[in-house]
């Protein structure tokens, strides 16, 4: 398999998966190959950096940690051809901006709360109930058990951005 950017003749640009380099010719050579975002057939390869994977042994696992928010938000997720017009390169950067903060302020939050893994559920119930002196937690809940804490009146929320557990953190 290969990865194209691909450019079409009104500077959308998109990703494509082709099974071979000659696979991307013949396609585009009989007009199969459409931009994602305007459906016009006149594309074109687009600069792209090389995609580098880490060593096997080097690769984090799990969800990538929020402790410092990104320089740029990840690579978005593919769209659907429609005929909505891509955002404007001012539009993405403000959305870029926004996202930065809001990772930030979470970044911020989580250094003075502490990470109660499993336990969350039952931790935020105690304090609710004044079994336990209310503190700032963070954990996991499963979507049942979160929504059995907004019906009980506790004060939960989930966090926009994914956290990794501190053990599972190199």
């Amino acid at each position: 398999m290969i990865v194209y950017d691909l450019k079409c003749e009104h500077d959308h640009v998109f990703e494509v998966w082709f099974a071979s380099s000659q696979a991307y010719e013949d396609q585009r050579a009989r007009g199969l190959v459409a931009c994602a975002f305007c459906g016009s057939t006149e594309v074109g390869k687009a600069v792209m950096a090389p995609r580098l994977n880490a060593k096997g042994n080097q690769r984090e696992t799990g969800v990538p940690a929020v402790t410092d928010a990104p320089s740029s938000p990840p690579a978005p997720a593919p769209v659907s051809v429609s005929n909505a017009p891509a955002p404007a390169p001012a539009e993405v950067a403000k959305l870029q901006a926004v996202l930065h903060a809001l990772a930030q302020a979470q970044a911020r939050a989580l250094e003075q709360s502490t990470w109660v893994g499993r336990d969350f559920a039952d931790r935020a119930r105690a304090m609710h109930y004044g079994e336990e002196d209310h503190a700032p937690i963070h954990g996991q809940a499963d979507p049942d058990e979160a929504a059995a804490l907004v019906e009980e009146g506790v004060a939960v929320a989930p966090l926009p951005f994914p956290v990794i557990p501190p053990d599972a953190k190199n």
